[in-house]
């Protein structure tokens, strides 16, 4: 009967507490001496042996337990009644005074090493003992733990840990709870299984999926965040108590607790995987690196499946279009559809095309994000106004980054030579004439977000480190669907000098090290300059597509105004957009910028935007690019005339 409150609990507690007083004083005669607590008498100790052990029935407790904890830590007999010595008092309390008892110390509740040694018939100075060695099965896995260590060998205590006992008791801990794949494995999933009887196998990963592959190959395995790896040995002991093996990644550089983890690990399968080349210096112990292959998850036969699985109908033509252009997985192209199929449900709506990039932005990893800004594309084609080339050449550029896996790939167009399935194009033009606006647009037509580098975080003024940030954003750049822009990239891209002073030597080193990256690099990459020129001949060669950005002419300029200025805007009669685009040599930047600083000036007033706003916007654009500025011809009725 549960307690109306707590006096009510404390009172049924205290009635309780009475009864149980009543009946052990009932039963033991000696009860009420004083002196009771600082003794066992050998009587206690044989009273206490005829009160039967409490455990729950055979089939609730973990049966069988014992003997499979001896196959998997390697226990002998020996090893099992030390264990079964140590375990006792924390399975049935009547050990701890019996213990007592034997200990000559009512305060030492636990076994020692010389009292376990003699309740298995063992010589204190036989070899026996050294079966409670630090490097013995019971003490090295995790299952014994030996106190006391200032005290005498014989007299230190043995204890075994919670979760030792617990699991020897049925129970099971939900901290490291094991993921399971039932699924037969796949030929490369065999092979990775076999390479684990041999010792650690690192997974080198640019597809994400590793990760599936790895519990398919062991087929139980308990999943380590590489930021929480610090105290190796309860994990792997936990590993060896579920008959699992142990799988840690992704990770970005060498986590603190690897070597430790290597070391320990000996009897356990361990698969790590990163997007990392495996350094043979974070570990002496030797690891097996093994490459991912690619799986074809691009292939339209797995996004059909994936779909008609996930929503229960056929895929639609347009989604099969527009996801050709994802390099991922199978495991990578599930997972999509499957956070897909849920904002279509949330929307009410059949599985569309933006809920299929919805699901590729939220199944993106966060390492890109942590280096460059994040832009989700929404522009398109229609906002930019371009010459005809320029925009013929971003056509060519979305093309590309949605062909390649066929003309790259199947077409073996780019074979050998470490080059990547990647897509480089250079934007090449004055500031303000579109260069990344074009690359939202080209991101928003194959489907990605656009990720802006800020070189203020990769450039660094030690040697060396300008070239370990790029490489991380190179590397994250392949692990995500987006499309990479260096801004202002003449700043790591520029040309090689003549070699005049060691610093000189250094940056035609970080050149060279661009050169190779670029071409090995399998993502989507736009690079922005004001001037071309600015680039070293070397990078054009590597380049796919170079888009020149001119100068908007007069009609470009109108269109510009136009789109700037909107539709919802509230504009006066006296405005007169083919004017401003005939006066004023602007570029798309300033044009908008202008068409904001006048909106501002109308929205204060509460008035539609006049001639006279976007005049003085003009003129306040004029002093901001240190252009002269004429008075007399940059007034409303001049211009008007």
């Amino acid at each position: 009967m549960t307690p109306d409150d707590l006096f009510d609990g404390l009172a049924e507690l205290e009635a309780r507490v009475r009864k149980a007083i009543e009946e052990r004083a009932a039963d033991d005669p000696g009860f009420a001496d004083p002196r009771r607590a600082l003794y066992v008498t050998q009587a206690d100790a044989l009273r206490v042996l005829d009160v039967p052990v409490e455990l729950e029935p055979r089939a609730q407790v973990g049966h069988g337990r014992m003997a499979a904890m001896a196959a998997g830590f390697g226990l002998s007999d020996v090893d099992l009644d030390l264990l079964l010595v140590a375990v006792a008092p924390d399975v049935d309390g009547r050990f701890e005074r019996l213990y007592g008892y034997l200990n000559d110390d009512i305060t030492r509740r636990r076994a020692t090493v010389g009292l376990a040694l003699r309740l298995c018939g063992l010589p204190h100075a036989g070899l026996g003992r050294f079966r409670l060695a630090p490097t013995a099965p019971l003490v090295a896995g995790g299952l014994v733990e030996i106190g006391e260590a200032s005290a005498p060998a014989l007299s230190r205590t043995l204890r075994v840990p919670d979760r030792v006992v617990a699991h020897l008791l049925g129970a099971e801990d939900s901290t490291w709870a094991p993921e399971t794949c039932t699924a037969d494995p796949g030929p490369f999933a065999k092979r990775v299984c076999a390479a684990t009887a041999a010792g650690p196998v690192h997974l080198h990963d640019t597809t994400g999926e590793a990760h599936q592959l790895a519990i398919e190959a062991l087929g139980t395995a308990i999943v380590v965040d590489p930021a929480t790896l610090t105290d190796v040995v309860p994990l792997v002991r936990e590993a060896r108590l579920r008959n699992a093996g142990i799988v840690v990644g992704p990770f970005h550089e060498a986590p603190d607790g690897l070597e430790r983890l290597l070391a320990t690990a000996h009897e356990v399968p361990l698969i790590l995987h990163s997007a990392l080349t495996w350094d043979a210096s974070w570990s002496p112990r030797t690891v097996l690196s093994i490459p991912v292959p690619h799986s074809p998850g691009n292939h339209p036969d797995t996004w059909s499946n994936a779909i008609t699985k996930a929503t229960g109908a056929p895929a639609n033509p347009d989604i099969m279009a527009a996801v050709g252009v994802y390099r991922v997985g199978a495991a990578q192209v599930e997972r999509i559809v499957s956070v897909a199929a849920r904002h279509a449900t949330l929307d009410g709506l059949p599985l569309n095309v933006e809920h299929v990039r919805a699901g590729v932005r939220a199944t993106n990893g966060s390492g890109l994000r942590r280096l460059a800004r994040r832009i989700i594309p929404s522009v398109t084609w229609d906002d930019l106004v371009l010459p005809d080339t320029t925009l013929a050449q971003l056509t060519e550029l979305a093309q590309r980054a949605r062909l390649r896996d066929r003309v790259l790939g199947e077409w073996r167009m780019r074979p050998g030579g470490g080059r990547g399935h990647g897509v480089v194009a250079l934007f090449a033009g004055e500031s303000g004439t579109g260069k990344t606006m074009s690359a939202e647009v080209v991101a928003a037509a194959i489907g990605m977000d656009l990720y802006v580098v800020n070189l203020a975080t990769v450039v660094d003024k030690y040697l060396g480190e300008t070239e370990k940030n790029l490489e991380r954003i190179f590397t994250e750049a392949e692990r995500v669907q987006g499309v990479l822009l260096f801004d202002e990239a003449d700043a790591v891209f520029g040309k090689r000098s003549k070699i005049s002073d060691a610093r000189d030597r250094y940056a035609n080193l970080e050149s060279a090290y661009l050169l190779s990256r670029l071409e090995s690099f399998g993502g989507v990459a736009v690079l922005t300059t004001n001037l071309r020129s600015n680039v070293d001949d070397a990078f054009t060669r590597r380049l796919d597509v170079i888009a020149e950005f001119a100068l908007p002419d007069a009609v470009q300029r109108a269109a510009l105004w136009d789109r700037c200025l909107g539709t919802a805007m509230p504009r006066s009669d006296d405005l007169d957009i083919a004017r401003c685009a005939q006066s004023f040599e602007l570029t798309g930047g300033s044009i908008r910028a202008c068409a904001i600083s006048a909106a501002y000036a109308a929205a204060a007033e509460d008035r539609p935007v006049t001639m006279a706003d976007l005049v003085a916007a003009v003129r306040q654009e004029y002093r901001k690019l240190g252009r002269l500025v004429d008075d007399a011809e940059l007034t409303p009725s001049v211009l008007s005339a």
